[in-house]
């Protein structure tokens, strides 16, 4: 890396820091952007100022050189202040993070990633299709191989950061040997001919993602920007398949305890006020509240020292194998699990007014049920986690039975 592009960006120097006035600003606005289903822009624009986005980009590129751990951190502080900002902002983190895990490993194939990066382009992820529960691992959008590179043709939901992405991470199935069908992962920029974002997002909960479809019509994308061509299913699991799941999942998991964290907080500064005419003090003191905070914070003293050993783990070496497969799937899983579990019992003990829309615990509530859609989801994460315990082909076809 060039001396220009350091004195250019010198942020290499220095150790990210989002300042607690910053913090509560993103918690300000939350519920207007919820309410009014709104994009969080504001956030955005004073965490790319605050450097915010370049916390993955390697320090030779100019950016703060974080590891998985340390976006983690990170991670879960912002989203106990504003989990959709978080949630949407981990989109761009992951691709970068991977980037920079194959760059110090020693694999240069996502250079360009991380120059992209450190000059404030955006990525997103185009992962989830309808009618596809394997995301990354097989997929509904056609690749078809042409001169050059591919064409795409499908199309991608969740697609957080839509009004401001530059890049969007995509895969596509390519079948034209039916035999060996292969995925292909590759990168789309925004101003592609055949790219079209659709206004879907109107939902329960982390509404300020903005999270519209992208339909990709028979979009080309160049030889440079084609990330892998790997076999379709389990067998295509290298190191960069690998690393979306970890910096994704990981980090989901992080975004829904950081929430967990919130809710909890304003449930216990809430029962210590709370009173009823027939207890003689508050509600602090009814041996059901303290049975109930008891089970939250139990639950919750498992997950972040879950959460904090993958992350760790990942973060310790350049190079990893399939055993941690099992380890990213099931921290997010008790961590999405665990945060659902601690909304519901907040809701028990706001004795009704939690299902007021005046009600930051309502608004909370919704947020943290969407952790469960989020991949991988119960279902996959019981079959992963089982057939790699039991020793089964997660490729074995008939898929069960």
């Amino acid at each position: 890396m060039t001396s220009a592009t350091t004195e250019r960006n010198p942020i290499g120097t220095k150790a990210l820091s989002l300042s607690q006035d910053l913090l509560e600003r993103c918690r300000q606005r939350a519920a207007s952007y919820d309410r009014e289903n709104q994009f969080f822009r504001e956030d955005f624009d004073e965490l790319k100022d605050a450097g915010y986005f370049q916390m993955t980009v390697p320090k030779e590129f100019g950016g703060y050189g974080m590891r998985l751990h340390e976006v983690a951190q990170q991670t879960r502080l912002l989203a106990s202040f504003a989990a959709p900002t978080a949630l949407a902002c981990n989109m761009h983190h992951y691709w970068v993070g991977l980037a920079a895990d194959l760059f110090r490993a020693g694999d240069r194939s996502c250079e360009w990633v991380l120059r992209d990066a450190a000059a404030g382009e955006i990525f997103a992820a185009g992962h989830a299709e309808p009618g596809n529960d394997l995301p990354l691992l097989l997929s509904t959008t056609k690749a078809e191989k042409v001169p050059g590179g591919y064409r795409l043709s499908g199309r991608k939901s969740f697609g957080s950061l839509s009004p401001v992405w530059t890049r969007l991470g995509v895969h596509g199935m390519d079948t034209s040997n039916p035999q060996a069908p292969q995925i292909v992962h590759a990168f789309i920029p925004r101003d592609v001919v055949g790219v079209t974002i659709k206004q879907t997002w109107d939902v329960l909960g982390m509404r300020a993602t903005c999270s519209e479809d992208t339909v990709l019509d028979n979009v080309f994308v160049p030889d440079k920007h084609i990330a892998r061509v790997l076999p379709a299913g389990a067998a295509g699991i290298d190191h960069f398949v690998l690393g979306i799941f970890a910096w994704a999942l990981l980090n989901f998991g992080n975004v829904y305890y950081g929430l967990a964290q919130r809710i909890r907080d304003i449930t216990v500064e809430s029962v210590k006020v709370k009173k009823s005419v027939g207890v003689t003090r508050t509600m602090a003191y009814h041996p059901t509240t303290q049975y109930k905070i008891a089970e939250m914070q139990l639950a919750m003293s498992a997950v972040e020292p879950q959460l904090d050993a993958a992350t760790k783990a990942w973060s310790a070496v350049d190079q990893h194998g399939p055993e941690m497969a099992p380890m990213i799937v099931a921290a997010k899983y008790n961590a999405v699990e665990t945060a659902w579990k601690v909304a519901d019992t907040a809701m028990d003990l706001s004795g009704g007014f939690g299902m007021f829309k005046k009600s930051e615990l309502e608004r909370l509530f919704r947020d943290c049920r969407a952790g469960r859609f989020h991949p991988a989801n119960s279902a996959l994460t019981h079959e992963l986690i089982a057939k790699m315990t039991l020793g089964i082909d997660l490729d074995e076809q008939p898929r069960w039975g």
